[in-house]
């Protein structure tokens, strides 16, 4: 083969190479503020505010991802562009649960099953914070409102028994939200056991109050 020869295939793959880079650039770019964006709405639904806006930025930052990909295949499924997909299902989801709204299925969302999946995995510890936020408040039935929501959740999780490489590694996530799980319910059940106890004692100093005698 001669050198120029070489030369040329060689001019033709780096052509082809620095296509995937700069696609490869862009897309991530457009990921890692797709995660940012959807970041942000999860903050803003514990804060009790409307998420919707932050949620569309998130959406249109992760099509423009994946269209940038779409070309080169080696570049989808994985990496910062799977973790932005998974990430604004975990939004989405969080938003609907913490609301008691329906799920939005996967098609609905425009979202590969392994990202929805691990987001609604994800989900369950922000529904860990924000039980968390109503036991502070006092809102124990709030709490135990959102454990059973938790405990949906896990129900499902423990159904899908595939391989690590189809669902994108849901078991060690599933096992995970187990843990926060019965963190969650152990925590509820105290304060719930707490309430109770200060009811007891309520009703026992109004009783000793009503019993001693008029000192008049």
């Amino acid at each position: 083969m001669s050198t120029e020869r070489l030369e040329a295939i060689g001019e033709v793959v780096r052509s082809r190479l620095d296509a995937v880079h700069e696609a490869r650039e862009a897309a991530f770019t457009d990921s890692r503020a797709a995660i940012r964006a959807a970041s942000k709405a999860i903050r803003a639904v514990h804060r009790g505010e409307d998420p919707a806006t932050l949620l569309d930025e998130a959406d249109a930052l992760l099509r423009s991802a994946q269209d940038r990909c779409a070309p080169f295949p080696q570049l989808t499924g994985s990496g910062p562009v799977a973790d932005a997909d998974k990430e604004r299902c975990e939004a989405r989801l969080f938003l609907a649960l913490a609301r008691g709204e329906g799920l939005p299925e996967p098609e609905a969302l425009g979202a590969d099953d392994a990202a929805w999946l691990g987001g609604l995995a994800e989900a369950v510890g922000e529904l860990r914070r924000a039980a968390l936020d109503h036991l502070r408040a006092g809102e124990v039935a709030a709490a135990e409102t959102l454990v059973g929501r938790m405990d949906d959740v896990y129900a499902l999780l423990v159904t899908i028994d595939y391989p690590e490489g189809i669902t994108g590694g849901l078991r060690r996530s599933t096992d995970v939200t187990r843990g926060i799980l019965e963190r969650t319910r152990g925590d509820v059940t105290t304060a719930r056991l707490q309430a109770r106890l200060g009811d007891a004692l309520q009703a026992h100093r109004r009783d000793v109050l009503e019993a001693e005698p008029d000192p008049g």
